[in-house]
């Protein structure tokens, strides 16, 4: 008890007195050095007395598929950023390979009662992958907001970017420099924005069932990306758009296996704008999301959520922005 006294009132910049006579709860102490003392309590792990168990923490899970994609760790640090400056304390929850999983972390953060969720890239974009434990959350009718395009039927708000003007802007592009034979290597089958991209491209490229020969699908890595896009080159694309940089990163692999320069035999497209794409060989043309807007706008539309303003059900599409550098050019031949 002592410890836990020390490392409360340690964390929450109070005496140990303080930390006691919240604990107990007791009168004397202000609202905020209250929030304060309990807010640490979560974050460090402990349990909070029973009868301030039903009272909601100052505390907001965020929930990333991983950290080894250069997208996630941007958008956790516009996303903690800004619910610091609400006044709440976010709890990062990354996944791994092997470890905690989505599911399991949104057990622990009920059990720690936070105010809300913001998820990014969870199996709420995979149509047939287990929504249960979204169900739980508003079984609860806790706050939540997801960052990108995710399954209809869960009615949360979503910020998402426009997976259709990403495409028609990658495809222009290709377009514009010659590419008639352009491919695409997209995530899983049911993995919504790419289902978007796809539909996006039939409709800029007027393909038919013919056409969806130029299109393979990957697991999200680089290993993935150069098994689907070896098939691609191999059938005589020169242009390429990825579902992602890290699908891009895995594309110009593959080409380079096969004896081909990018970009003068291929040219690929990705999407994130992901750290260091400046720096990879050669630097990568790729559609930038947003990324700061849009975290922005979900910590703004959770915590509307939670001071009890409004929930606004609608999907708010942000405008992405093509960036142009050295990994595509002229088709062949032009």
């Amino acid at each position: 008890m002592t410890k836990r006294l020390t490392e409360v009132a340690k964390k929450a910049g109070v005496s140990e007195a303080t930390v006691s006579r919240v604990l107990n709860g007791r009168d004397g102490v202000s609202e905020t050095t209250r929030t304060a003392v309990l807010t640490a309590l979560d974050v460090l792990g402990y349990e909070r007395p029973t009868k301030l168990r039903g009272e909601r923490a100052r505390l907001v899970g965020l929930v990333l598929p991983e950290l080894q994609n250069p997208i996630f760790p941007a958008l956790a640090e516009v996303v903690t950023g800004t619910l610091a400056q609400r006044g709440y304390t976010p709890a990062l929850c990354a996944r791994t390979i092997g470890g905690v999983s989505e599911m399991d972390y949104v057990e622990m953060l009920l059990d720690h009662q936070v105010s809300g969720v913001i998820f990014a890239g969870g199996s709420y974009a995979l149509a047939d992958a287990r929504h249960d434990h979204y169900r739980r959350l508003t079984d609860r009718g806790l706050p939540v907001v997801l960052v990108n395009a995710g399954v209809d039927e869960l009615g949360f708000p979503r910020v998402s970017t426009d997976d259709a003007v990403a495409v028609e802007q990658a495809y222009g592009h290709l377009r514009s420099l010659g590419h008639e034979r352009i491919g695409m290597v997209l995530g899983p089958e049911g993995h919504v924005p790419s289902r978007r991209k796809l539909d996006a491209m039939v409709r800029a490229a007027g393909w038919g069932d013919v056409e969806r020969e130029c299109v393979e699908r990957s697991s999200f890595s680089m290993e993935g990306a150069r098994v689907a896009a070896t098939k691609l080159v191999e059938r005589g694309v020169t242009g390429i758009i990825c579902a992602s940089d890290v699908l891009a990163l895995g594309t110009i692999r593959a080409a380079r296996r096969l004896g081909r320069a990018v970009p003068t035999d291929i040219s690929v497209v990705g999407f994130d704008d992901s750290a260091f794409m400046t720096c990879t060989d050669p630097p990568l043309t790729t559609v930038r999301q947003p990324i700061e807007t849009m975290g922005q706008a979900a910590v703004d539309l959770l915590v509307t959520q939670i001071e009890g303003v409004g929930v606004l059900q609608d999907e708010l599409l942000f405008e992405p922005e093509l960036v142009v550098r050295g990994s595509t050019a002229p088709a062949p031949g032009r």
